[in-house]
């Protein structure tokens, strides 16, 4: 049996934390700063752990991230 490949831009966006969940970065933050809210900044700051439905597809494309 091959081995199955790792889709290259999950690996890039994407990594496993040591309990299985997935950490992303915050969308949204890359530009048009100035229309969005202070609050919607100040909560979007650093990274972020994917909820189970979003997890579930990105495993698919990391088979051996686990």
């Amino acid at each position: 049996m091959p081995k199955m490949k790792t889709k290259s831009g999950a690996k890039k966006r994407f990594t496993v934390t040591a309990t299985g969940r997935i950490k992303a970065g915050q969308a949204g933050k890359r530009h048009g700063m100035i229309k969005r809210s202070t609050k919607f900044i100040r909560n979007a700051r650093g990274t972020m752990i994917l909820c189970k439905a979003d997890e579930t597809i990105v495993k698919k494309y990391m088979p051996y991230a686990r």
